[in-house]
């Protein structure tokens, strides 16, 4: 199929390795570079022979670079809606680390190549976990397939439909965070509180050394018994992933 017609595969390789380019489980500084071009050349196979060839004739050089690169943005964009719960998990971390005063504690996150605060790479890892223990990495690839019902090769519009889609999405990943992060905001404002009292009653105290062990305790104990409760959250917002690259694709199919 690849050498029986070429411009579809090249669409289609563009689309997929767009998407596995910024997907955190396939972009992983541990994953070689010619392992995902491998991959995503082999899923562009599997992909192709799905579609109707691409009517390439009388098509130009530019115009054919020009396809590429749409196919590639539709791939990016993609592969930035599945990422909205890494986000959301980075962001929920943050809240965490800084209410325990983890905030030193940071480590190198495989996933997004930069340093996080401990809580983040725990959820993310957590995360990825659960994403391949669901084997919901198939589904992934086969609404990316089913992408191509909603958005066919160069068939992508950017409209107002795609505008709105993205910032209710965007402005969702600070409610997940906040959900999330919600039990150890909760702990922290309590011990918060309770010091504030003793700081009234005993002026001499120094409220903030005092607090910073309880703060760390606290946070560390309900972090360890709510991480079930995470799980369930991350495991249900993991399992509408392939819906929401497809409502994305209706949105570009609309325009």
């Amino acid at each position: 199929m690849i050498f029986n017609d070429p411009v579809t595969w090249l669409l289609v390789f563009a689309r997929v390795s767009g998407m596995l380019a910024i997907f955190p489980l396939f972009s992983a500084a541990q994953v070689p570079v010619q392992v995902r071009v491998m991959l995503g050349a082999a899923v562009a196979w599997l992909v192709t022979v799905s579609l109707p060839p691409f009517p390439a004739a009388g098509l130009s050089l530019f115009s054919l670079i020009g396809l590429l690169a749409m196919e590639a943005g539709v791939g990016l964009l993609l592969g930035f809606v599945g990422r909205m719960l890494f986000y959301a998990l980075d962001a929920a971390g943050n809240v965490m680390a800084t209410e325990m005063g983890l905030m030193l504690s940071a480590e190198f996150n495989p996933f997004s190549q930069a340093r996080t605060d401990t809580p983040a790479l725990i959820l993310n890892l957590l995360a990825i976990t659960v994403f391949m223990a669901l084997d919901l990495h198939h589904w992934l690839l086969l609404g990316l397939q089913r992408t191509y019902d909603f958005v066919p090769m160069g068939g992508a519009r950017i409209g107002p439909a795609v505008m709105e889609e993205l910032i209710r999405r965007t402005t969702g990943v600070f409610l997940v965070a906040v959900q999330i992060a919600a039990p150890l905001i909760a702990v922290s404002f309590l011990i918060g509180l309770v010091f504030t009292v003793l700081g009234r009653a005993v002026p001499q105290m120094n409220v903030f050394a005092e607090s910073f062990a309880f703060r760390a305790f606290a946070g560390l104990t309900v972090f360890g018994l709510t991480l079930n409760l995470m799980a369930q959250h991350i495991t249900n917002y993991l399992q509408r992933l392939p819906e929401d690259v497809l409502q994305v694709a209706q949105a570009l199919g609309r325009g």
